[in-house]
């Protein structure tokens, strides 16, 4: 499935399959590029909303991967996003940009909530928001 340069991808397209298993509780793993160049690659909960082609990542505002991605281009840091089950596997590639504003805090705990388990409060979090470009797997 081609990537959309107006922006991410309708993964609709891809399936009951593929949904479900971005539905199941499955931790993930989020690796993002130091600016040395070096790859940083950290377990992390995330939630994908195929309508719109984005996924979701909470973390705090102070963790390296939010300061990776904050510190990158203003229309967004390549990342990769990828779970795992036996031989079942989905990576979802795109570009992340850091959102701290309430709303979208908001909207990422109670998906995250619905996935895993309502989170920790936190009063430094913001949502890593990944704007899928490219799907990889078995599933």
């Amino acid at each position: 499935m081609p990537s959309s340069p107006a922006g991410p991808l309708d993964l609709t397209q891809r399936g009951e399959e593929f949904a479900a298993f971005w539905r199941e509780r499955h931790l993930c793993s989020l690796t993002t590029v130091r600016p040395d160049g070096g790859v940083h690659v950290v377990a992390v909960g995330a939630t994908l909303d195929p309508g719109s082609g984005t996924a979701r990542v909470i973390t705090s505002s102070r963790s390296r991967k939010a300061r990776i991605i904050a510190a990158g281009p203003a229309g967004g840091t390549a990342v990769a996003l990828c779970q795992i089950d036996g031989p079942r596997w989905s990576t979802l590639e795109g570009l992340a940009v850091v959102r701290a504003d309430a709303d979208s805090v908001a909207d990422a705990v109670r998906r995250y909530a619905q996935r895993y388990r309502e989170p920790r409060v936190n009063p430094l979090r913001v949502v890593l928001e990944v704007r899928v470009s490219r799907v990889l797997g078995s599933v």
